[in-house]
């Protein structure tokens, strides 16, 4: 399944939802990544993290990032970035 994360808020609640699926706890998946828990819950939150932070947590996700030409939104879904 495909899913659009446009702002730091929806990545972290899209690398929460699959944590939960995978039935991982903010601990374990930091383990694996090598990082504090903190900084996990740091990532589900949108609070600042190391760009190959995130890199190496969507791996440890069985995840990755594409890059794409952005899809066209409304004026107002644009609003909603900034």
């Amino acid at each position: 399944m495909e899913t659009i994360a446009r702002t730091p808020l929806q990545l972290g609640n899209y690398i929460r939802q699959r944590r939960r699926e995978l039935g991982l706890t903010q601990e374990k998946l930091a383990a694996k990544v090598g990082v504090r828990q903190r900084t996990v819950s740091d990532i589900e939150t949108s609070a600042a993290a190391r760009f190959d932070t995130v890199l190496r947590t969507l791996a440890a996700l069985d995840l990755e990032l594409v890059i794409r030409p952005r899809t066209k939104g409304s004026a107002r879904d644009i609003e909603r970035l900034f």
